[in-house]
């Protein structure tokens, strides 16, 4: 996906479904006449994980309905939001497709959005139990050769249009305006943590430290306990990172390349970058499936955080249930292709202790080869 990604120079420009316009657009065309093409392409979904999404929604939505026309059921407002939220384009532009004013498109989005995050966030976007971060460590080992890991932590910044009493805060290193989000993938590249809305000024290490998973970490949460043992000790699960990040007993990222480098090292180096990449897949399949990601020029930056959780969570829905992924899509991206901001973490957050972790890890490789 990155190769396709790094040379493709074809860009793609989402557009609403042209010359049918009408009230009953919805009700003739898309529910008679959308192939199986159609649902993926316009919802990013085959219809049949439309409709389970849409019977998922069903008690938080019913209750509000009174904000909508009789005429809107619940169906047509989950497919105009999810509709923006895979084409980003305007609500103006939304709206004549289906025959509702641009403040019902927004509103549709908005409801769908935070309805998702208070349903399914518990469901597909929360932390594994034992058994399942057991499931974690085996994919990790056996599908990216990486052991004792349960997943792949990163950061993504979303360029927005801040508001401009705030835009110094959300001007990030390279020079331009976004908000963070940190992430955690597993083996699988579907997301399990996500924490988001961040200035994009703010460093990762600095995100790390004021978010969920560092509680989580510090309160012995993402492993059992006692620990299981790896090569003879008893350790905790790791989550790999790259050089943002501080190297922590939990924490493990490469060594810092140069010359003094050994052997062992660098195997390490390549075996951790290696398993590292299924979360820049999954950053690559979540922009390319939800473009609304690319450039957030439609919406409030209040609403900005629901919109971000709501399009991880149907990213997993999709990837869990099988749903196509079209390459295609990843073309979309080019337009957005900004150099992404990276500073070392301060000394004062490394752990001395963890890299007996990462000799531990250097043995293991040593000692089962390539």
């Amino acid at each position: 996906l990155i190769a396709r990604r790094r040379r493709t120079s074809c860009y793609f420009y989402p557009r609403a479904w042209p010359s049918v316009r009408s009230a009953d657009w919805w009700e003739r065309v898309v529910l008679k006449e959308f192939g199986p093409q159609d649902w993926l392409e316009k919802f990013r979904m085959s219809k049949e994980t439309f409709f389970y999404v849409c019977n998922q929604l069903q008690p938080g939505m019913a209750a509000h309905s009174s904000h909508f026309h009789p005429s809107l059921p619940l169906e047509k407002r989950v497919a105009v939001a999810l509709w923006h939220l895979a084409s980003n384009v305007e609500y103006q532009t939304l709206s004549p497709l289906f025959g509702i004013g641009p403040s019902t498109v927004q509103m549709c989005v908005r409801e769908v959005s935070y309805t998702i995050v208070l349903l399914l966030k518990p469901l597909y976007l929360r932390l594994p139990n034992e058994k399942e971060l057991e499931n974690m460590v085996r994919i990790f080992c056996t599908r990216w050769g990486f052991p004792h890991c349960i997943g792949a932590l990163d950061s993504l910044h979303i360029p927005i249009h801040p508001p401009l009493h705030l835009s110094a805060d959300y001007c990030n290193g390279q020079g331009w305006h976004s908000i963070l989000t940190q992430a955690t993938v597993d083996g699988l590249g579907q997301f399990w943590d996500v924490s988001t809305a961040f200035p994009g000024s703010m460093e990762n290490s600095a995100v790390l430290e004021s978010s969920s998973l560092w509680v989580l970490a510090k309160e012995g949460r993402l492993c059992p306990n006692p620990p299981k043992h790896f090569m003879g000790k008893a350790q905790k699960y790791v989550l790999l990172g790259d050089a943002t990040y501080p190297l922590q007993d939990w924490i493990l990222k490469p060594y810092q390349e140069d010359e003094t480098l050994t052997q062992r090292q660098l195997q390490f180096n390549y075996r951790l970058k290696r398993a590292h990449s299924v979360i820049e897949n999954a950053f690559l399949r979540l922009k390319a499936r939800w473009q609304i990601l690319l450039k957030c020029d439609d919406c409030s930056l209040e609403l900005l955080p629901t919109l971000v959780l709501a399009c991880c969570i149907l990213h997993n829905i999709c990837e869990a249930h099988d749903n196509p992924f079209n390459e295609e899509w990843l073309e979309g991206t080019e337009p957005t292709e900004l150099p992404k901001p990276c500073q070392p973490p301060p000394a004062a957050m490394e752990d001395g202790q963890a890299e007996q972790v990462r000799e531990l890890m250097c043995q293991y490789f040593e000692s089962c080869g390539e």
